[in-house]
């Protein structure tokens, strides 16, 4: 199983150096940056690290995805931010899991046996709401399906149509660029894929910007939970 490392940054140099080097040596066969034009010396520093390096040409995280995709060579991805929210430890755990067949894992932070230590009321109310609104009405069985924390399929990202930009109609209302993890677990639902959650820890974000637009993101979200119940198919 050939397994691609996906990590996005905007301005995150600091965790870059906390965190990549306790990657597990020989788990990946690539290590892919995605950089949304920091201005802090992140891509250079991914560059002398020895590893992939693309410059997203849009702004917006989901456009990371869509742009940098392409260059991914791994059977599998497993995405992951170096802010200090995401377990080096349980990348192994996660990578397991899709070697024994799973179609997507996530590495919950809700699962029975972990925290999240970075939720504030409105964040932890915000992702339990998404999360029952999709199982609700998508037929999801998650326990977290909001987090960026997760390995599956890399051409699960076609397969869904993820790189489709009628997909994200609903940010426009919103003049927002939202994320592609609803989405991606609405979708993996609907097609009653194997899916499986790993417990996993949040510790608190110790680096870079915090991006979140709540009530745009949020609002853009929750029209397409309720959007896709009819546009997808």
């Amino acid at each position: 199983m050939s397994l691609t490392l996906f990590v996005p940054v905007l301005n995150e140099i600091e965790g870059l150096r906390a965190f990549m080097p306790d990657i597990p040596p020989g788990l990946f066969s690539q290590i892919l940056v995605v950089d949304g034009q920091s201005r802090d010396g992140s891509a250079d520093w991914a560059r002398a690290q020895g590893y992939d390096v693309y410059v997203q040409q849009k702004k917006g995280i989901r456009n990371a995805y869509i742009e940098a995709w392409p260059m991914i060579t791994g059977e599998y991805v497993i995405t992951f931010s170096p802010d200090g929210n995401c377990l080096v430890k349980d990348l192994a755990v996660i990578a397991a899991k899709l070697a024994d067949g799973f179609d997507m894992v996530i590495a919950s932070r809700y699962a029975e046996g972990a925290r999240s230590h970075d939720d504030g009321i409105v964040t932890g109310f915000g992702n339990w709401m998404f999360t029952t609104l999709i199982n609700v009405f998508h037929g999801g069985h998650y326990t977290d399906a909001m987090t960026i924390y997760r390995g599956y399929r890399t051409s699960l990202f076609r397969e869904l149509d993820l790189h489709e930009e009628i997909s994200y109609a609903p940010e426009k209302l919103f003049a927002t660029i939202i994320g592609v993890e609803p989405l991606l677990s609405i979708r993996a639902a609907k097609r009653r894929l194997r899916i499986c959650d790993v417990p996993s820890d949040e510790p608190k974000r110790l680096h870079g910007e915090r991006k979140l637009q709540i009530i745009r993101w949020g609002s853009a979200y929750l029209t397409q939970v309720l959007r896709e119940t009819w546009f997808w198919r």
